[in-house]
């Protein structure tokens, strides 16, 4: 079995999160009283917050970068950021980490090409749905990505970090994402990214008519996947 390296702690809701799928699915598959060999690298979310205020990416890329190099020296076989927005960092440093990083967004388009959809919404923190790195990874796979407007990305903002992050889960907050996804709907959208670790705890399939991408639970299995390989 190979070592999984984790970057957690953005935030500790979806962490621990991640902890728990990865050992269920490990457990699932060999028995007995199997789990994953891990090796965790906890950061401070705070710091990760302020950096994103002040669009400090200088500063994140560092924090990720050390964080990656903590797992690499403890001896990681592969590593996780548990976390889609940090993803952003990863170009940064990739010359300098030479265990391989299984990205959260692979993970996630392999899903969609899958179920042949070619047409997705992503939500996620506002870095993620308006930076460029995510939507150029769905497009090597052949996926259109659309976001949300202005105003509706703020709302989606402003919910992760003072909501969801801080493990509340309200109904009407449900209800608004819901419009959102809605309203994407008559802008072609086949399917929907979770593309924020925290809305999977808040948004489930059953509340919608079309397919839902769990980032989280598709990077978790798919860090399984790789550790038994």
């Amino acid at each position: 079995m190979k070592k999984i390296g984790l970057i957690m702690g953005t935030s500790w809701e979806s962490s621990k999160e991640y902890y728990e799928i990865i050992n269920r699915q490990v457990n699932k598959k060999l028995g007995n009283l199997n789990c994953a060999e891990m090796i965790m690298v906890n950061i401070n979310f705070q710091n990760v917050v302020n950096n994103l205020k002040n669009n400090d990416w200088n500063s994140m890329n560092i924090l990720i970068e050390n964080a990656a190099g903590v797992l690499e020296k403890a001896g990681a076989d592969f590593y996780l950021i548990c976390t889609n927005t940090l993803h952003n960092c990863v170009d940064s440093f990739s010359d300098k980490i030479k265990i391989p990083i299984l990205h959260i967004a692979d993970a996630t388009a392999q899903a969609i090409q899958k179920d042949k959809i070619n047409k997705v919404l992503l939500l996620g923190t506002k870095a993620t749905m308006s930076l460029d790195f995510y939507k150029r990874k769905l497009s090597d796979f052949g996926i259109e990505v659309i976001v949300p407007n202005d105003e509706d990305m703020d709302y989606i903002d402003n919910a992760i970090f003072n909501e969801l992050c801080k493990g509340k889960f309200l109904e009407k907050t449900k209800e608004g994402f819901l419009n959102i996804i809605n309203k994407s709907k008559k802008d072609g959208a086949e399917g929907v990214i979770l593309g924020c670790t925290e809305i999977p705890m808040l948004i489930e399939q059953k509340d919608l008519n079309i397919p839902i991408y769990d980032t989280m639970t598709l990077h978790a299995e798919a860090a399984v996947e790789c550790a038994l390989k």
